[in-house]
């Protein structure tokens, strides 16, 4: 019998009931096409089928198109990685490190056509009747969130009902951006995977803004529009090219169409308070912070890749803070990605270092082909008078990596605004001190308010070369400092 969302609970506060998403009985399985060799790789065989996510409400079935991939010779795949594809009932191929694991390591692929909400099936409807139920029940079942984690368990569901072809005994979830939110949600909810990766997704604090938009950040909502007014037809002072501003519009356009406006709670009889509560509850999924302890006891492996100027990013200060052993690569200056003409220099997900991190963190799940060492302690301490910031990297013993460099950005916008992600970052070398640790010295200039500051290292272990940073920090420049903790102090009252 089909589950509808609102059944998928078993305490009050779960969000997921593990038993209906692993019950193949309501997939409804539509088979499209079945097992046969791709025409472009013959090594390997494919298989594509629709099924159902879920009924997220009365009559409204979530069906999205599923592609499977397999080595075209030999037995059941034990490792399996599970990442995403366009919403279209047409069959898929991986690309880049997850089509190398398929190849040459016989990884089977998993691809779920999970998009956007309103480019989801009924196109253009599916997102209205989502805010519909959510205005009507304040349920956040009701959400991106829920739907995008929904997608990809449902397709591990899928996936080892193919038992012939299938057999895992540890499973990657991997993507970039709300295939990241998918990846992040189902490998802290679900503890089928063993692993995950997601990339430019957020980590602990809200991304992007409020989701019931005018309901908070009035400040940073009243900067954005001085930011745009500065981006009028012609020159602007930022270099940007004039496609930026329809670019960032049409980007707001579609936060719009998957969150909800002030003005449609209050109308739907929704207190202040119950917009403030939503625009936490709304994203609370992946918040990965939250279930250290849990997932660290289950044995979870994970990373995350994210950029210091992504928006969908923002906390990454407290997260330092709080977690200086979070296992992480923070690309400084990486932006979230985005249409063409926006303006961006450094699209975080199309890095190499994405690419090799991916290749390098699924070889060491699967099969231990190299370790992955841990962030450094960053010591930082600063010189007022000769204006020099000198940071030393100090790693444990046996870690040596061979490329090790600082970036710094001076005076930072503030997170949530859009200036924040055009902010400009510089790099130099770090040198070896003495053993494993790493030092810089580097003089900023008189007028510099702040800095913030992440140190970068690529170590590379049985030729895989992987990329990891520092936590990321920042110290306002009013006296000398010598250690994290005055740093972490004069950080907070900076971002306060």
């Amino acid at each position: 019998m089909l589950f509808l969302a609102a059944a998928l609970v078993g305490r009050a506060d779960e969000l997921f009931d593990l038993a209906a998403i692993r019950d193949p009985s309501t997939l409804e399985t539509r088979v499209v096409l079945d097992w046969t060799v791709s025409p472009k790789h013959p090594d390997i065989r494919q298989k594509l089928i629709e099924i159902t996510v879920c009924e997220w409400w009365a009559g409204q079935k979530v069906r999205l198109p599923v592609t499977l991939c397999a080595p075209a010779t030999g037995g059941p795949c034990t490792n399996l990685i599970v990442t995403n594809m366009a919403p279209i009932l047409k069959p898929a191929l991986p690309i880049g490190a997850v089509l190398r694991l398929l190849k040459e390591h016989q990884v089977g692929v998993v691809l779920v056509g999970m998009s956007t909400i309103d480019a989801m099936p009924p196109r253009g409807q599916l997102h209205l009747g989502m805010k519909t139920n959510l205005l009507r029940t304040k349920d956040p079942r009701f959400t991106p969130a829920w739907i995008w984690g929904m997608s990809d368990m449902r397709a591990l569901t899928a996936a080892c009902a193919e038992q012939d072809v299938f057999r895992p005994n540890r499973i990657i979830v991997t993507g970039a951006s709300k295939r990241g939110v998918a990846a992040a949600i189902s490998g802290i909810h679900d503890d089928r995977f063993t692993g995950m990766f997601p990339v430019v997704t957020p980590i602990q604090k809200n991304p992007q803004g409020a989701y019931v938009q005018g309901s908070a950040l009035a400040e940073e909502m009243a900067e954005n529009a001085t930011f745009i007014a500065q981006l009028a037809p012609g020159p602007n002072p930022l270099g940007l090219p004039e496609t930026t501003r329809t670019g960032l519009e049409a980007r707001e356009q579609r936060r719009r169409d998957q969150s909800i406006s002030r003005e449609e709670a209050e109308t739907a009889g929704w207190s202040r308070e119950d917009m403030l509560v939503m625009n936490d509850r709304a994203w609370e999924p992946f918040r990965i912070t939250r279930h250290l302890d849990e997932i660290r006891r289950r044995g979870l492996d994970f990373f995350y890749q994210v950029g210091s100027n992504d928006n969908v990013s923002p906390g990454l200060l407290e997260l330092g803070r709080a977690h200086p052993d979070f296992p992480i690569y923070i690309a400084p200056g990486g932006q979230h990605g985005g249409p063409p003409g926006i303006g961006y220099s450094r699209e975080t997900p199309n890095q190499p270092e994405c690419e090799e991190n991916l290749l390098a963190f699924a070889l060491h799940h699967f099969t231990g082909a190299r370790s992955l060492p841990g962030p450094p302690r960053l010591t930082a301490a600063w010189d007022e008078g000769k204006h020099e910031l000198t940071v030393t990297a100090a790693f444990p013993a046996g870690v040596e990596p061979a490329v090790n460099r600082l970036s710094w950005s001076i005076d930072r916008h503030r997170p949530y605004t859009y200036a924040a992600e055009y902010d400009r970052w510089e790099s130099k070398d770090m040198s070896r001190d003495h053993g494993n640790t790493f030092r810089v010295v580097v003089t900023l200039p008189a007028f510099a308010i702040r800095v913030d500051f992440i140190s970068t290292h690529r170590d590379v272990e049985n030729g895989l070369p992987f990329t990891i940073s520092s936590p990321y920090q920042g110290i306002r420049l009013e006296k000398a400092v010598t250690n994290t903790e005055e740093n972490a102090v004069h950080a907070n009252a900076a971002e306060n």
